[in-house]
């Protein structure tokens, strides 16, 4: 399948290459003032029932201040009964609208665009938070994560569709409230990505056997979420290129998934890849090759790939560290967006340096607390990126240097010691 569309090029219309502060307009006429992205990070800044805190207000107006062009949220919930990790945040209908709408207006100022991201965890749920796990089938962590994600329950067809409908409501309250559009956490190993996995997904009715019958979840999904927010709000989509697992989610499948939710009508596309299992997205895990490390980023390969198939709008993140980096890859015209995840947690301003053709203040590096249990669980990265975040939203800055041994020392002694199972609280300074 070959896709054509609308969707305008990566070049300027005198034919140059573009540059990182270049506007993209989606085809449905929204524009983004330029190509940077604030990716998805996990904020962990809702209480134990979910509810948004007021720590998210500050945080997503210095990320637009500093001069992001497109801001997408951490992961919210569609269920309160599925939790991934301490502090979520859960939309699942309208009691916290008004608190929405002053986060969208928070996070859209400077003529940033602002997009929440919706998913539900599946098996990749942090054991404790909920009474249970569902996944499409009942397939368990590896040993060395077990004791940190309980074995799930298989769903059933009813909850599945449940689910579907989840995710269309969430989507409207997203618009309800403000935001600029939506995306679908379909990577990483959530819900939707363990759909999409024969690894995970051993179904054997309509929701699995065939690449086909296991990626209907997925576009039902979307069609939900498509029929609750009209034909003109951007919604997109953060896909695994692979999942890197033995028997798991490939290039190839995922080559089909693009394709066919490009077909569908996404407005953009976010490529990454890996789970907790195999977690490539961070590049902590997977050996990277020597041209990958040169170019930077780390699914830069697959991004050709899909170019030559389909114009849908392209977005990589990972692995980006300089401006000639980033610029290259965008002069290649084989993505239209970067994505920046880490760099975001260390220095709210970046997207200012980048802009004005300097380099990041400080290097992304994987986080190691030689707590052995903590560090095997790969929570780490989540952990003290996600302390930086609170830095910020307090402080106004993040430490970049912080001990790593503090912040986990922090969180052992604020949560599982006192058998609290949330992230520190926002206190204002």
């Amino acid at each position: 399948m070959n896709i054509t569309s609308s969707f305008a090029p990566s070049s300027s219309t005198d034919g140059s290459a573009v540059s990182l502060g270049q506007s993209f307009k989606l085809r449905n006429g929204v524009a983004i003032k330029n190509r940077l992205v604030k990716s998805a990070l996990h904020e962990s800044m809702g209480d134990k029932k979910g509810r948004p805190l007021d720590c998210l207000l500050p945080l997503y107006k210095a990320w637009a201040e500093g001069g992001i062009g497109l801001s997408i949220t951490g992961n919210v919930m569609v269920d309160q009964r599925a939790r991934s990790e301490p502090g979520n945040v859960v939309v699942e209908d309208e009691r916290h609208l008004a608190f929405l709408k002053q986060w969208a207006e928070a996070g859209s100022r400077n003529g940033t665009a602002l997009w929440m991201q919706i998913n539900h965890p599946g098996k990749q749920a942090m054991i404790g938070l909920n009474k249970e796990t569902v996944a499409p089938s009942a397939i368990p962590f590896k040993p060395e994560l077990a004791p940190f994600f309980g074995k799930p329950r298989e769903m059933t067809p009813a909850e599945i569709e449940d689910t579907i409908v989840r995710f269309g409501r969430t989507a409207r309250i997203a618009k309800q409230a403000g935001f600029g559009g939506v995306q679908i956490h379909a990577a990483h190993g959530y819900l939707i990505s363990q759909f999409l996995s024969p690894h995970h997904n051993r179904r054997s009715d309509k929701w699995g056997g065939s690449a086909d019958n296991r990626r209907r979840f997925l576009m039902a999904v979307y069609r939900s979420m498509r029929e609750a927010v009209g034909p003109d709000f951007p919604i997109g989509i953060k896909l695994n290129s692979a999942d890197f697992q033995r028997g798991g989610f490939n290039e190839a499948e995922s080559m089909d998934a693009v394709l066919a939710i490009a077909e569908a009508g996404i407005d953009m596309v976010e490529i990454s890849g890996g789970t907790y299992e195999a977690p490539a997205m961070t590049g902590s895990e997977q050996p990277i090759k020597d041209s990958t490390r040169q170019r930077e980023a780390y699914f830069m390969d697959f991004a050709e790939q899909v170019r030559q198939q389909t114009k849908v709008p392209l977005m990589v993140t990972g692995g980006f560290r300089s401006v000639a980096g980033m610029q290259e890859a965008l002069a290649s015209g084989s993505l239209d967006f970067i994505g920046l995840g880490r760099l975001m947690c260390i220095d709210a301003s970046t997207p200012q340096r980048l802009l004005a053709g300097l380099d990041p203040q400080y290097a992304v590096s994987p986080r190691v607390s030689g707590i052995g249990y903590i560090d095997r669980s790969r929570m780490m990265e989540v952990i003290w990126y996600s302390h930086q975040l609170m830095r910020i939203a307090r402080e106004g800055q993040a430490r970049p240097n912080e001990s790593v041994l503090k912040v986990a020392l922090t969180y052992l002694v604020g949560n599982f010691l006192k058998g609290e199972f949330s992230m520190p609280k926002f206190r204002a300074s």
